[in-house]
């Protein structure tokens, strides 16, 4: 059997690459240069263009219209909607080229919406969502959902988002309620009000279920920005907002949930190996975050697949 017998190519298609998986369809009017790395099992759909220094995974559907430029790699079980511009210059010009491509890789499982643009060098996280149009300018981490221009992330793929006042018993009781992430407590503390004011408070070692050797505080964060997107090896968190509100998702390797900040009585202990993002800050919000341990950087899992295998196999 010759390589051509295991993928189907269109009679129109011009297909120069000998590196080409079984099960692939190449469509219509699409080139393929030599060189091109193309897995198994993929649909490379009318019109389309790859350069020789391109790599596609297993699984791979990209849609009408779409042109792989030299530098991007393209992991398994990524869609590629009709379209969608892909870039590999900053700062193109006629007839001068770059001797070295900045590197472009979608990463496993994730989406591009129709017509997005994806500028050079960039990164799309594991499982993240790109919107149609989307204008891509910074790295997209692993399961977020981007949209506009520039592209901004609006939420996280297969997150359960919980009210927390589903959770919680009369406002001057302390409660605390395990939610569907392991490690992960949505924790309702005490509250007196009277006509001199409110005041929420926390023991350490009562309602806070470990000794506090630090505490910081984060704020004047622009609404579009994100933080943490890291897990600790050991260290426990604690959050409360004091000021405004802001979304946090938490990620224990298998379930995914959004609990939404926004009353100083609430607060969220995060156990160690649990993958935690912040994002959708008000203008005005502060959020006091307790720790169990001194700064080290060498406690944090900042890669998400990182994280994954540390989860999996315990290392």
């Amino acid at each position: 059997m010759s390589l051509q017998d295991k993928y189907y190519s269109h009679p129109s298609a011009i297909v120069n690459s000998k590196q080409i998986g079984e099960g692939t369809k190449i469509w219509d009017f699409c080139n393929i240069l030599e060189g091109a790395k193309i897995g198994k099992n993929c649909n490379i759909c009318h019109g389309s263009f790859i350069e020789g220094n391109v790599t596609v995974g297993n699984n791979v559907t990209i849609k009408n219209n779409v042109s792989l430029w030299d530098g991007i790699m393209v992991e398994d079980n990524v869609f590629i909607g009709p379209g969608v511009s892909f870039t590999n210059d900053k700062f193109p010009r006629s007839k001068k080229h770059l001797k070295e491509y900045p590197k472009t890789l979608i990463k496993k499982g994730a989406s591009i919406g129709a017509n997005a643009t994806i500028l050079p060098g960039i990164i799309i996280g594991e499982n993240a969502m790109v919107g149609a149009g989307a204008v891509v300018t910074k790295d997209v981490p692993a399961n977020a959902i981007v949209i506009g221009n520039p592209a901004v992330i609006k939420g996280y793929t297969d997150v359960e988002v919980q009210k927390w006042d589903t959770f919680v018993k009369p406002r001057n009781t302390f409660s605390k309620t395990k939610t569907n992430v392991k490690g992960v407590e949505i924790y309702k503390l005490p509250k007196a009000s009277d006509i001199r004011g409110e005041l929420s408070f926390v023991e350490y070692q009562k309602e806070l279920p470990f000794l506090v050797k630090r505490a910081y505080m984060i704020y004047n964060v622009p609404g579009k920005e994100v933080r943490g997107e890291h897990a600790h090896k050991k260290l426990h968190q604690f959050l409360i907002c004091i000021r405004g509100s802001v979304n946090v998702v938490l990620d224990d390797g298998k379930k995914k949930i959004e609990v939404t900040l926004n009353a100083m009585e609430l607060g969220i202990h995060i156990s160690p190996l649990t993958w935690s993002v912040q994002y959708k800050y008000t203008e005005d919000a502060i959020l006091l975050v307790f720790a169990s341990e001194k700064y080290d950087p060498n406690d944090y899992i900042r890669d998400y697949q990182d994280f994954l295998r540390v989860v999996k196999h315990g290392k």
